[in-house]
């Protein structure tokens, strides 16, 4: 939305252009006009809810767009990188931990159905010399997050005094800072095309958002907020939290390293309010 690029105050640095991920010939058009040396395919249909209603929107925005602008690189012969976002949910945590050594999950729904199947493409296309790379990613905050979205949702009641209607606040959560991962994304360009888990490797709970966020304002967070059942997912994990030992390796001579999280992540957001 162009509005987030007004937010950065760097509209006028960018030049917009309408596309059809469906149509190759549009695809390839854009290409040629350009001739990015980087595409970083960062669309698609990214809510559970929505996909089970739109699972046709769900799989064209993930998967089918995806083999399009792969089909041409190949076709082309193309040296340029190209970089999926993916969602470290399609993958089973082994004691609550995601890593490259996990197994995908059994899809329940058509979003993870779609990303699985543009994960795997990305690695087959990869052994056909195709410089591609998976991005997985967990939660990733900003201030454009969406006021929904817990972290935001609990800082906006929390900063107007305001009880807030929550979920399951037991459950142990990598939220990550989206300057963290930026950095991430970029020195994921200066390395040989790979699948890389960007997050912040940290366990936050639900309950220490509210008493965190609430804290801020110099308030007792257990007299501020509610649980609705209906925001609570059946037969969920307890524990989930993306590994990034293998990246921060991967990244040594850069230095890389989430530094913001919990605490400092929950008054970066309430700051932003």
């Amino acid at each position: 939305k162009i509005r987030n690029y007004k937010f950065l105050k760097i509209q006028n640095k960018i030049k917009f252009e309408k596309l059809n991920i469906s149509n190759k010939k549009k695809i390839e058009k854009i290409i040629n006009i350009y001739k990015p040396h980087k595409i970083f395919y960062f669309t698609g249909q990214s809510s559970l809810t929505k996909s089970i209603k739109q699972k046709k929107q769900t799989l064209t925005s993930h998967y089918n767009g995806t083999k399009n602008f792969l089909e041409i690189i190949k076709e082309k012969k193309l040296k340029l990188k190209f970089f999926k976002a993916n969602s470290g949910y399609i993958f089973k945590p082994i004691n609550g931990i995601i890593n490259l050594n996990c197994s995908l999950i059994k899809p329940s729904n058509p979003y993870v159905k779609a990303q699985q199947s543009a994960y795997k493409l990305i690695k087959k296309f990869r052994r056909k010399k195709i410089n591609c790379y998976n991005l997985i990613f967990m939660q990733i905050e900003s201030p454009l997050r969406d006021k929904n979205f817990l972290i935001k949702k609990v800082c906006l009641h929390a900063k107007q005094k305001k009880k807030v209607i929550v979920g399951n606040i037991n459950t142990l959560r990598d939220y990550s800072w989206i300057e963290d991962i930026v950095k991430g994304v970029y020195y994921s360009t200066l390395i040989k095309p790979c699948d890389i888990i960007l997050s912040s490797g940290k366990k936050l709970s639900g309950r220490d958002i509210l008493k965190y966020a609430y804290k801020l304002n110099k308030l007792n967070y257990k007299n501020y907020y509610s649980i609705n059942k209906k925001f609570i997912r059946k037969k969920e994990n307890k524990v989930v939290i993306g590994s990034n030992s293998s990246t921060v390796k991967k990244f040594k001579k850069f230095n890389w390293k989430p530094r913001i999280y919990k605490q400092k992540l929950i008054k970066k957001i309430y700051n932003s309010i």
